[in-house]
């Protein structure tokens, strides 16, 4: 297996994404904290005796790293983080409140720094080296109306993924995103109404003119195809790939 013997700790796992790279680790022998701010214990149940529910709030300085010295406690350390947890606000720039803006920054930047700092710390003390990886998106790459404060912080995660690839080389860890295209999950679902709304068309029409209109196959994609790339930069044996980001998107975004 994979994975054998490492420790994850998954933002966001109780759900989605975060959830599925969760059950993708488990299944390749990683021990996994679900960490999140709701549903992590029904989760952690769930998912069996190499899970265990870490309640975070990713904008919480001490939960944070309370969370990940508890898990550190309870696995014997950490090798993979998985900076997941993220919202999404469907709102014009000009009618956007700014105490939005700053919601999404703070768990989308804020979160990412502060589980990077708890899990590097940690990783530079093991001496057995780690992997970060952080859920960007298409649009770490592109822009789209009525997103602009989740634009803005997936195109900041490129730039801290670097810079973590630069600080990280010295302890063996490396540093990647994973930028997926849309992915139907809760977070996706609840924006179609909302860009129906607010671009005056039909639900349809958003999932197949906005949401898939630069596929190559007008799909979505799917839990599985980011799970595997999270798998993939998790088990990568060298530091060839530090630093980068990669689309997963159904030729949405081609780099």
């Amino acid at each position: 297996m994979k994975l054998q013997g490492k420790v994850a700790v998954v933002t966001g796992a109780a759900s989605g994404i975060g959830r599925a790279i969760a059950e993708r680790y488990l299944e390749e022998g990683a021990r996994v904290a679900i960490a999140d701010i709701r549903g992590a214990d029904e989760a952690a149940k769930a998912l069996g005796p190499n899970a265990m529910a870490v309640q975070m709030d990713v904008t919480n300085e001490q939960q944070v790293d309370d969370g990940v010295a508890n898990v550190v406690a309870k696995f014997g350390g950490v090798d993979i983080l998985v900076s997941n947890a993220g919202v999404q606000v469907i709102s014009p720039l000009t009618d956007l409140a700014f105490s939005d803006w700053r919601r999404m920054l703070a768990i989308h930047l804020d979160g990412a720094f502060l589980t990077t700092r708890a899990c590097l710390r940690r990783m530079s003390q093991q001496g057995r080296g780690g992997s970060i990886i952080y859920m960007g998106s298409a649009h770490s790459k592109e822009a789209s109306p009525l997103k602009a404060p989740y634009v803005t912080a997936k195109h900041g995660l490129i730039g801290l993924c670097k810079t973590v690839a630069k600080e990280g080389a010295a302890f063996a860890v490396r540093a990647n995103v994973i930028c997926p295209g849309f992915v139907r999950t809760p977070l996706v679902e609840k924006q179609i109404p909302e860009q129906a709304r607010d671009l005056g068309i039909t639900e349809a029409d958003v999932i197949k003119n906005v949401m898939l209109k630069n596929t190559v196959d007008g799909e979505f994609t799917t839990l599985t195809d980011v799970a595997e790339l999270a798998l993939f930069f998790a088990a990568f044996p060298s530091n060839a790939l530090t630093g980068q980001s990669v689309v997963v998107s159904h030729g949405w975004h081609m780099q």
